[in-house]
């Protein structure tokens, strides 16, 4: 299995700055937009929400813009599982054209799934965990993407 494709959209007028570029808060919207997506996939949507009491939190993020994107453009992003264990997940959002294999954006995320009660940290269900075991092992041969574990700063001089 190859990423999941999980978000398209075209990139419109309130989205782009002066240059007609998409501005850099719009880069992380559509990567939220496809980690809601994921959460869909996963079983972590608003129904399963409200029944548990349970959602995932963002821990960090780390945004790469790599590429200029433009109005009218049709986007996708494809999500790649990096990692998981019984209450994380690691994962990589890419930005691309549609179709395309150019990475024009990328996004890493730490997530934790969170008891909203607490809030404090919960397990994954049995059936997530399941989902997230599927996932893994169906991109298990992947290549890491060049820009997981990026750190930010300036050369040491």
């Amino acid at each position: 299995m190859p990423t999941l494709t999980t978000y398209t959209t075209k990139i419109i007028p309130d989205w782009v700055d002066y240059n007609g570029h998409l501005r850099d808060a719009f880069y992380l919207l559509i990567f939220s937009y496809a980690t809601d997506a994921l959460m869909d996939t996963l079983g972590l949507d608003s129904d399963n929400r409200e029944a548990s009491g349970h959602s995932l939190f963002t821990l960090e993020l780390h945004l790469n813009y790599l590429h200029e994107v433009k109005l009218g453009a049709d986007v996708e992003v494809h999500t790649q599982l990096i990692a998981h264990d019984s209450k994380r997940l690691h994962l990589y959002h890419s930005l691309h054209l549609v179709g395309e294999a150019r990475e024009l954006a990328g996004n890493e995320q730490m997530l934790l799934h969170v008891d909203l009660a607490g809030p404090r940290s919960a397990p994954f269900s049995a059936a997530v965990a399941q989902r997230l075991a599927v996932i893994s092992a169906e991109q298990a041969d992947l290549p890491r993407p060049a820009l997981l574990g990026r750190v930010i700063g300036l050369p040491q001089r």
